[in-house]
């Protein structure tokens, strides 16, 4: 099993506007160089919007088509949430597209209540895990990061990729939550963030980073529209796992089904 070579794309969305969101993205991934995985922010085709209905698309449609075709044509996989109608309900969608079509998909389980989410999004049930190059990755979006035990490691991943719309206002609980993640889990935790002002006027300050298993920062893009690629090494974190095995004492638990 290789290292795994990990792009992140931190950019500034144009609101509502997924044509011109798509054209950018395309530039950003023009820098990245030699990755295994591209991964792009929550919402990236429309920002963080209550909107569902008006900016929806279909798993059919033009920005999840754009997805798997960069991918096929980069010889990549690529990762990141949009606005999708599926059978009449609507979802912030994680997608996950590999060289060869779509891989998985995982539906944002924590909606976001104070702003409305969950008034205008079905929520997921599914925790999903998807696999490259030999590695585990497990799929989270944005909300999701502050629910520890929908998460917890069942020593059946090796790395959380996170996609987010996470204000300015609480940059201080992104990065805490982002290295708790990795912390507790003995993981390499992957995290995207958008930066800029959104149609709400709600402002962000980016905080894209890398965090390896004992939560020290691998890479960190702060506050501005940048790109970066990170080598994830799957020894190190064996290594780590090995000597300092406290997932052998993790509490076993289920959770109950919903009501």
């Amino acid at each position: 099993m290789s290292a795994l070579s990990v792009g992140l794309v931190q950019a500034d969305t144009y609101w509502h506007r997924a044509a011109d969101n798509r054209a950018m993205f395309d530039r950003h991934l023009d820098r990245l160089a030699d990755v295994d995985v591209a991964v792009l922010p929550e919402m990236f085709s429309t920002g963080f919007t209550m909107s569902s209905r008006e900016v929806a698309e279909t798993m059919d449609g033009p920005t999840v088509s754009w997805m798997l075709d960069e991918a096929g044509k980069r010889d990549i996989h690529i990762a990141g949430s949009l606005v999708i109608e599926d059978g009449g309900e609507y979802f912030n969608r994680f997608v996950w597209a590999t060289p060869d079509g779509l891989g998985a998909t995982y539906d944002k389980r924590h909606r976001f209540r104070m702003a409305g989410e969950h008034e205008h999004y079905d929520a997921g049930s599914n925790r999903v895990v998807v696999t490259v190059a030999g590695w585990r990755l497990c799929l989270m979006v944005c909300y999701d990061l502050r629910f520890p035990v929908w998460f917890r490691s069942r020593d059946d991943y090796d790395g959380i990729v996170v996609v987010a719309n996470w204000p300015a206002r609480r940059q201080i609980a992104w990065n805490t939550l982002l290295r708790a993640r990795a912390i507790e889990n003995q993981c390499f935790v992957v995290a995207v963030n958008r930066v800029g002002v959104d149609g709400n006027g709600v402002g962000y300050r980016g905080g894209s980073a890398v965090y390896g298993p004992v939560g020290e920062i691998l890479c960190e893009l702060f506050d501005r529209e940048a790109t970066a690629t990170v080598e994830l090494d799957i020894e190190s974190l064996e290594a780590q796992r090995q000597a300092f095995p406290v997932h052998l004492d993790r509490d076993r638990f289920e959770l109950p089904e919903e009501e």
